[in-house]
């Protein structure tokens, strides 16, 4: 008696379901993502015009943790768009002081460009990867959320010792940290882990934003404009 599975059309027809439906989130995840940039570009110029304080800044970046939330209460229900435009605008809104300052140094605009551009190769070139090899990178998330932490807790840390070196060091640890945890969400999202677009979208677009943060101040750094 032969032991070797048996394969029915009802097996046939769930693995060409569970294809149809990972195809349906990465869909309306990437057009989801792409008209929240968009937005959140449009919020960072309108808030670049204003010139808002560094203080403003802060006291949106506070809103947008506090929106985070909402957005992850709301993500199953039709008030999740909403709140997750409301959420990264304010998050483009807080980016304007911080570009403000960067354009003002000499060579600014370059930079804020440089930044872009390698935020975008690192981005689509790890999506990429992810999406034509469909490796499981599941097992990069314990050490990623270390990382975060220790990232986190050395940034808090900074502010109070001013080190330079520490700074970089850690700036440098959020890219390679946001770098994984962009094929960590897309590996989620191939292999079911992930099956709300909305969240999906905030985990890349958070992504996105801490690596393209900290992409221009290690360029900024290097270059000698952040003396």
């Amino acid at each position: 008696m032969s032991n070797k599975p048996v394969f029915t059309s009802a097996d046939a027809s769930f693995g060409a379901s569970g294809i149809v439906s990972t195809n349906k989130v990465l869909k309306n995840t990437y057009m989801l993502l792409g008209m929240t940039l968009a937005f959140s570009a449009a919020t960072a110029g309108v808030a670049m015009a204003m010139n808002l304080s560094h203080t403003v800044a802060l006291v949106l970046m506070l809103v947008g943790f506090g929106l985070l939330f909402v957005v992850n209460r709301m993500a199953d229900s039709a008030k999740g768009l909403p709140a997750i435009f409301a959420f990264t605008g304010v998050m483009g809104a807080s980016l304007g002081p911080t570009l403000n300052f960067y354009l003002s140094l000499p060579g600014g605009p370059s930079l804020v460009m440089q930044a872009l551009g390698g935020t975008a190769i690192v981005f689509f070139g790890l999506s990429a990867y992810a999406l034509t090899t469909r490796k499981d990178f599941s097992y990069m998330g314990g050490f990623l959320m270390v990382g975060l932490i220790v990232a986190l807790v050395a940034g808090i840390a900074n502010i109070f010792l001013g080190i330079p070196a520490l700074s970089l060091t850690i700036s440098a640890a959020i890219v390679m940290v946001m770098s994984g945890l962009i094929l960590f969400d897309t590996s989620r999202i191939i292999h079911g882990g992930e099956t709300n677009y909305i969240r999906a979208t905030v985990s890349l677009y958070l992504n996105i934003y801490n690596l393209f943060l900290h992409l221009l101040h290690l360029l900024t750094a290097l270059t000698g404009g952040d003396d």
